[in-house]
């Protein structure tokens, strides 16, 4: 057994909500709430098509981190070294057949919410939303798990970045431009600033899993500088979109102000490692999460 499995079990609703790991829904969250405010602005706003597209993303999210619990666990990924957040699964509160379970209820909720947005975006919602489940459930099973090949963060950017985003606007415009896709550009970024942060943590404990992510391939000296990457790049993007708009919307580049605290979450990043890093995961989220709050009501207020 280990150290992790040796833990007193904490109520019901805090292991689940643990198994959910709310830091991340920000992720899932963000780019929802820029694709409304896009199609708000250019008068195709659908208030039900909304609800669907953020209901159906927080549920791929949670389903996703319910996978990725279940199939750590069976590789032998969480081990009494880990230095992250507790893995309820490798902790023995929860049992592998319970968390299988778990996890296909929630994607196939997120499915079973997706489908009026099928009905009314058609056949690509319909791919998007197989896919996106799809790689929730092989971001970690199966021997070529999208984590463990170091193909995770290229995914995560495209999908919580440009789709997510041109996917919420097009359910509710019933078209898609390019500034709804530029728009992804930040949040994806900073989605994977996430995923960076946490693999800068672990890369000892998934080096010796075998799990083959960007910094264990590549050096915790390139983790930091793609991490910085991140930052500036979803810093800029207002700029970017702003232009794409022909100034409309210019009260959004406020969001570039995300770049001051980004720096120093930088900084912090750049002198931790292992157990260190903890806090900057929640750092991170915030960055994200401080994105969205200047970049929709100043793109609402000046488009």
């Amino acid at each position: 057994m280990t150290e992790t499995a040796s833990l007193a079990r904490p109520s019901w609703p805090a292991v689940w909500l643990a198994a959910a790991r709310p830091k991340t829904l920000m992720a899932a969250l963000a780019p929802v709430a820029i694709g409304t405010a896009l199609a708000w602005t250019d008068g195709g706003f659908h208030l039900l098509a909304a609800t669907c597209a953020l209901l159906a993303a927080a549920l791929i999210q949670i389903g996703t981190n319910f996978a990725n619990d279940l199939f750590d666990h069976l590789k032998g990924a969480d081990t009494a070294e880990r230095v992250g957040p507790v893995r309820v699964t490798s902790a023995g509160w929860v049992s592998a057949g319970t968390m299988k379970m778990a996890t296909a209820l929630v994607m196939g909720l997120a499915f079973a919410s997706g489908l009026y947005l099928v009905w009314r975006g058609g056949w690509p919602i319909l791919a998007i939303g197989l896919v996106s489940i799809a790689l929730g459930v092989l971001y970690t099973a199966t021997r070529y798990a999208l984590a463990y090949t170091g193909l995770a963060d290229l995914v995560v950017f495209v999908f919580f970045g440009p789709i997510a985003v041109a996917g919420t606007y097009y359910v509710q415009a019933l078209d898609v431009t390019t500034t709804a896709i530029v728009a992804g550009i930040a949040p994806g970024l900073l989605s994977t600033a996430l995923l960076v942060v946490n693999n800068l943590r672990d890369w000892r404990e998934d080096k010796a899993a075998d799990k083959k992510t960007l910094i264990v391939r590549f050096g915790e000296g390139f983790g930091r500088a793609f991490l910085l990457t991140c930052i500036i790049g979803a810093a800029l993007t207002p700029v970017l979109v702003v232009a794409l708009s022909g100034g409309a919307g210019w009260g959004s580049l406020a969001a570039c102000l995300i770049l001051i605290p980004g720096w120093r979450t930088w900084q912090t990043a750049r002198r931790s490692e292992g157990r260190a890093l903890l806090p900057i995961l929640g750092e991170t989220a915030r960055l994200l999460a401080l994105y969205g709050i200047l970049f929709v009501p100043g793109w609402l207020l000046t488009a």
